[in-house]
């Protein structure tokens, strides 16, 4: 999971270079149709196309619509209608759906570590991406809304994967919740892919999309899933909030944007919360 983390908010300076010369909407589209068909083709060739029982299939279909459609969705075009530190501080509320969640369904039990880690966590989560500067206002209604939305539709994709339990593998799981949920992302995105020009796209961006569907979906989604099944939903929702810390230091690194005080302190609040969560 830590290296999740770090896929995941490195993969923001990435995807923010290539949406210089690609259309957002064609940007996602294609690396869910990358995602797509390299997940499936992982899938037949590690365990074959074994028949699943129609109400897991079902579930799992349901999931991939929330998890990966609507969610995409949401994020993209809520990004789209907001700024990116509306957008950083709206996802921190994220974790304590997972955790509210699971525990309304009797999916899991909350322990004290988990709680008292979650909750110092998601403070320095919202130190962190509060010292960008957001703007809660009329004018961003709209996206916050969709990036409200989009919180909750990971909320119940990572609750629903840990209620499907062991019996079904994590790759199994990740690849019918990609592969049945890519179609509306993909078809979302036709429009835009067409109308693309393709002549100012360079090899770094062409490179961005192939990277961003292949690490951060293909192999952080199988991963994630299988993180949920070993030690439950809170417990891996919680590791989201050291993202904001990594595309922070990535954001210094990179494109030389100096990390705050308050940052800083944020980042230690986050590590102090995923070490306390792992106590017994």
């Amino acid at each position: 999971m830590i290296g999740v983390v770090i896929i995941w908010g490195t993969n923001y300076t990435v995807v923010k270079e290539a949406l210089g010369v690609i259309p957002p909407l064609a940007f996602m589209s294609l690396r869910f149709a990358i995602a797509a068909v390299a997940m499936g083709a992982l899938l037949w060739l590690v365990e074959g196309w074994k028949p699943l029982p129609r109400r897991v299939f079902l579930k799992l279909t349901a999931l991939g619509l929330i998890g990966n459609t609507v969610y995409q969705l949401c994020f993209v075009l809520g990004l789209a209608h907001t700024t990116a530190a509306n957008g950083g501080l709206l996802s921190a509320v994220t974790p304590v759906i997972v955790a509210a969640l699971g525990a309304m369904l009797g999916v899991e039990r909350l322990t004290r570590p988990v709680v008292m880690g979650l909750s110092l966590a998601v403070v320095g989560m919202v130190l962190v991406v509060s010292a960008r500067g957001p703007a809660l206002g009329a004018a961003t209604w709209l996206g916050d809304g969709l990036i409200l939305t989009g919180s909750l539709c990971w909320a119940v994709y990572t609750v629903g994967i840990r209620s499907v339990g062991t019996e079904v593998s994590a790759l199994r799981i990740t690849a019918i919740t990609m592969l049945t949920g890519a179609p509306g992302v993909v078809l979302a995105g036709v429009p835009s892919v067409m109308r693309m020009e393709t002549a100012p796209i360079g090899f770094n961006a062409w490179a961005s999309v192939v990277y961003s569907a292949l690490v951060p979906l293909v192999l952080s989604y199988f991963i994630w899933g299988r993180t949920v099944q070993k030690v439950g939903s809170s417990r891996a929702a919680l590791y989201n909030t050291g993202i904001p810390v990594v595309a922070a230091l990535t954001a210094w690194a990179v494109r030389g944007e100096r990390p705050t005080l308050l940052q800083a302190l944020g980042a230690a609040l986050i590590l102090t919360g995923v070490l306390l969560s792992r106590r017994k």
